[in-house]
């Protein structure tokens, strides 16, 4: 068990302040940040509202940041992505909001860049290497629609297999 560390309310806040301003945050990971310390459900929930009203949390921005950055940089798919920003307990109207917001184009070409990838990890003539490559598509959060559209695309890119 975590020891709770002992703070005071201007103390939190702006060590709270300093990090959302560093990095995008949402509410949910500044609450478990929160329950660490010593402070009163009341005194938490005052420093929660100013960073809301100081615009250093926002969920809506956190979604679209985690979003982009996890399509971009760690290659998941919209399900994953999905999953995960419902376990930090971003309303699902959010969620939704911010995968609408993902570019079709740019994230079929990231599940492309993967399914070319995985072509030489697995032999694609078998039904077994297509099953495979499905599978780890996703567990990246990929639905079978756009792992299909990749696989028909790179296949037709690279007729020699």
């Amino acid at each position: 068990m975590l020891k709770k560390r002992e703070t005071d309310v201007e103390k939190e806040r702006l060590r709270l302040a300093g990090l959302c301003a560093r990095s995008e945050q949402c509410e949910y990971d500044i609450r478990t940040k929160l329950d660490r310390t010593t402070l009163s459900p009341s005194q938490k929930q005052e420093i929660i509202t100013f960073l809301k009203e100081n615009k250093f949390i926002d969920n809506a921005r956190f979604a679209g940041s985690f979003t982009r950055d996890k399509i971009n940089f760690s290659k998941w798919g919209k399900n994953k992505i999905r999953f995960h920003l419902f376990q930090k307990r971003i309303p699902s109207y959010i969620i939704a909001s911010a995968l609408d917001d993902i570019d079709e184009e740019s994230y079929f070409e990231v599940a492309l860049s993967l399914v070319k990838a995985k072509e030489r990890q697995f032999d694609l003539k078998s039904a077994d290497g297509i099953s495979k490559l499905y599978r780890s598509m996703m567990t990246r959060g990929f639905s079978g629609d756009i792992i299909k559209k990749a696989l028909n695309k790179a296949k037709t890119e690279n007729p020699e297999e």
